[in-house]
């Protein structure tokens, strides 16, 4: 809309740059920072609390907090603002047993 502006100003901000790099490096270009799913395109960063034309007004502390951010790719980015599934990786999930995080609780 009218409004675009703003996101385009603050994606190209050397501000926005510098964040975006470093959640890349953080996730090394993985989608959803999943290790064994590099992207092979081009990395979204996605914001995984939304925000909206007033958080960019305002600067809102979510812009840029490195907490609220994922590398996603182009399908994953999709599927994560259009519902669409289709296109998302399945897991194949193992079953949970008792302290299977803690594996010195074992």
């Amino acid at each position: 809309g009218s409004d675009r502006y703003l996101n385009q100003n603050f994606y190209r901000s050397s501000e926005w740059q510098r964040v975006r790099a470093f959640v890349i490096t953080r996730d090394n270009g993985c989608d959803l920072g999943i290790q064994d799913r590099p992207i092979a395109g081009q990395i979204l960063i996605h914001h995984i609390n939304p925000i909206t034309q007033e958080d960019i007004v305002n600067g809102s502390d979510k812009l840029m907090d490195p907490n609220n951010l994922i590398c996603v790719s182009h399908e994953t980015h999709n599927a994560l603002h259009y519902g669409d599934d289709s296109v998302v990786h399945k897991f194949d999930f193992a079953e949970r047993s008792p302290n299977d995080t803690c594996p010195w609780r074992r």
